[in-house]
């Protein structure tokens, strides 16, 4: 989601690319998807990516949104003169009940990022 809508928001002004801490990705969440539908964004066709993808470590500024993924980012970057920033983000993944709940979740965590992607890098 963050990926996306920084994308979209800053189109090729700044470089951006996302990463997940998990070996097991394949597709994005459906969920995913349909959030990012509601405010004109189409992921459908992204694939996520871990660290083991990242072809470039020299980053002006990594931003994690769970605490593994922040020591991750932490160890990788501990070399370089590369800022890491921590975002507490709950992980909407994890929400069980109704499908509205759960899309509820998705929502809650999407505006969450917009909130704190134009808060950080709008400039």
């Amino acid at each position: 989601m963050a990926e996306a809508m920084a994308k979209k928001m800053f189109g090729t002004e700044i470089f951006i690319d996302s990463v997940g801490i998990h070996d097991d990705l394949g597709k994005i969440n459906p969920f995913t998807v349909s959030v990012m539908d509601e405010i004109g964004i189409d992921v459908s066709k992204h694939r996520p990516k871990n660290f083991e993808t990242l072809n470039d470590s020299s980053f002006d500024l990594v931003i994690t949104l769970s605490p593994e993924a922040h020591h991750r980012a932490l160890d990788l970057t501990r070399f370089y003169s590369t800022d890491v920033e921590y975002w507490p983000t709950l992980d909407p993944t994890k929400e069980r009940g109704s499908r509205e709940n759960i899309m509820s979740a998705f929502r809650s965590v999407r505006d969450y990022l917009e909130g704190k992607i134009k808060q950080r890098l709008s400039n």
